[in-house]
């Protein structure tokens, strides 16, 4: 078989395993925050935390839940790695640095899993499971609840309520997250994933010594990794480590998880306003942007550039031979179109194309179909974004799901829509322009400057990947980046919820025969056209210096 067929039926294989699963889990997802009973469990939890699930809470309430919540979480997970080495299953690591440990608390708390550090050789089996692992459910929980609350804002009316913080908090971790959670790690057990508290121990004699590794609970940890669109290994070689990542099947499993709620989660937004079909439009917009980038990555990194590609089948310089080009290819755009970040090849060894691809990726905002949560509020933000400039084209006030997209409503929209690029390029020219940090990149020219841009981007859009050159340990970069996740996570949640809020307070106004139809083909086109057009005028000037210079010249 060769391996661009090997690709597709992958591809085919994955696209049939969502399709199965989105209907049910959708249903499901929309059951669980529409439900006013809570489970002994979760009622044992609101009492500990003296919360009452039963408070309607307006935007700026349900934003100091999530804000207070998240702060505590920082706090909680940067000092239980500054006194690690005094914990027991620490390995005998000692504690995190200042710098690295905020970085990491910042990371892992926004959902964006950054690694300045050698999982393997800095974190022991307390931090890992109890603190990164944990976070990893709470800041996946975080995104679905703040998207639900969007939704509420569509789907009510003169109201202002957009549901309780806690309680969506407490029912995404307990009754969709974990459960599903549990399911794949036995999954991954069986594929060959590693999952104990072994301590360090050596592996084989090797010519010049002996290799060291250590053991850990990496099945658990790797399922709401990917569940959670995550991203942070357990090892530095993240998914691309067979002991996180054994086999081909168990490749494409990671994938179908990373996709599988951000996708279903359009199942779940057409049955809370009413209209299946809005959230069908929605998903054909993330499958059309999601398919387009994996084709055009298969073709960048498959196209034969000479002898050595065409012995090799491709470009497989940075990726595993286990997966080949075509799931590297796969597993890439799954996990830079969402917030995920975890990798299974190296993108720095991509093609110059190929690597402009997976920025790009990220770029758009990450909603095709984007991160747990994240990707349908970004995209529900895009979708008023097309119908503002459908509204303009034909002159009249635009509306989208009965509501009217005023003055008002724009503003936060476009403000949403500002925060990260300004985030990606006031770091990225403050990074070329001091002399200090551009010292951390391994490459000159076009690919050092990517791998700068790539890092901000990452961090800025809630990613966690890396270009795999760039020495991010550094203070400046431990700073700067942690600061760029805080704000590319939690300011856009701010203008998410106002704009919920303004949207529940409003009268539903009824359909004309002027209205745009947003559940058709024609409006699923223009907001394709409308995220590409918007993310290219914002970013072109940056990947013409990078990828685009790099790949032209190759």
């Amino acid at each position: 078989m060769s391996p661009v067929l090997a690709g597709v039926l992958q591809m085919v294989a994955l696209i049939a395993a969502l399709a199965l699963a989105y209907r049910p889990l959708g249903d499901y997802m929309a059951k669980v925050y529409s439900s006013d009973k809570h489970l002994r469990v979760e009622k044992w939890i609101y009492k500990g935390i003296g919360a009452n699930p039963n408070t309607e809470m307006r935007w700026p309430a349900y934003l100091r839940g999530v804000l207070a919540f998240s702060a505590v979480s920082v706090l909680f997970l940067y000092l239980l790695q500054r006194f690690q080495g005094s914990l027991p299953g620490s390995l005998g690591f000692s504690s995190i640095d200042p710098d690295q440990a905020f970085n990491t608390a910042a990371s892992f708390v926004s959902n964006t899993n950054w690694q300045s550090y050698y999982g393997e050789q800095a974190m022991g089996h307390v931090v890992q499971t109890g603190g990164l692992a944990v976070q990893n459910f709470l800041s996946a929980s975080v995104g679905i609840a703040v998207a639900v609350a969007l939704v509420r804002g569509f789907a009510r009316s003169r109201a202002g309520e957009l549901g309780n913080f806690w309680s969506d908090l407490v029912r995404g971790t307990i009754r969709i997250l974990l459960p599903i959670s549990v399911i794949a790690a036995i999954v991954l057990v069986a594929c060959g994933a590693i999952q104990n508290f072994s301590g360090i121990h050596e592996v084989g004699q090797f010519t010049g010594g002996s290799q060291q590794w250590n053991g850990g609970a990496v099945a658990s940890q790797e399922a709401i990794k990917e569940l959670g669109t995550n991203g942070g290994g357990y090892f530095n070689a993240n998914s691309a480590h067979p002991f996180e990542n054994p086999s081909a099947f168990s490749n494409l499993f990671e994938i179908f998880l990373i996709l599988l709620i951000p996708f279903a989660l359009t199942r779940t937004f057409g049955r809370m306003v009413g209209s299946l079909k809005q959230g069908y439009a929605i998903l054909a917009t993330m499958v059309t942007i999601w398919i387009g980038f994996t084709a055009l990555m298969m073709w960048t990194e498959f196209a034969h550039h000479g002898p050595a590609f065409d012995v090799a089948g491709g470009a497989l310089e940075g990726k595993e031979t286990r997966f080949g080009v075509g799931a590297s290819s796969i597993f890439a755009v799954a996990t830079t179109l969402t917030s995920t970040g975890a990798v299974d090849s190296f993108h720095s060894s991509f093609t110059g194309l190929g690597g402009g691809i997976t920025m790009l990726g990220m770029q758009l905002g990450e909603i095709a179909p984007g991160g747990t949560g994240s990707g349908l509020y970004g995209m529900l933000i895009m979708a008023i974004i097309a119908v503002f400039i459908a509204g303009l084209m034909v002159g009249r006030t635009p509306e989208y799901l009965g509501k009217k997209i005023g003055t008002r409503e724009i503003k936060f929209a476009a403000c949403y829509i500002l925060i990260t690029p300004a985030l990606v390029l006031v770091f990225t020219a403050a990074a070329m322009a001091l002399p200090t940090p551009g010292n951390s990149m391994t490459n000159s020219g076009a690919h050092g400057f990517s791998e700068i841009l790539y890092a901000y981007t990452s961090a800025s859009n809630n990613n966690g990947s890396a270009f795999a050159g760039l020495n991010a340990d550094t203070q400046w970069f431990n700073s700067t980046l942690g600061l760029a996740m805080l704000l590319g996570r939690f300011l856009p949640m701010v203008f998410v919820l106002a704009l919920a809020g303004s949207l529940a307070e409003q009268k539903p106004v009824p359909a004309t025969a002027g209205t745009l139809r947003t559940e058709k083909p024609l409006f699923t086109g223009l907001l394709v056209g409308a995220i590409l057009i918007i993310t290219g005028l914002t970013y072109f000037p940056a990947l013409a210096l990078g990828p685009l210079a790099e790949g032209l010249a190759s």
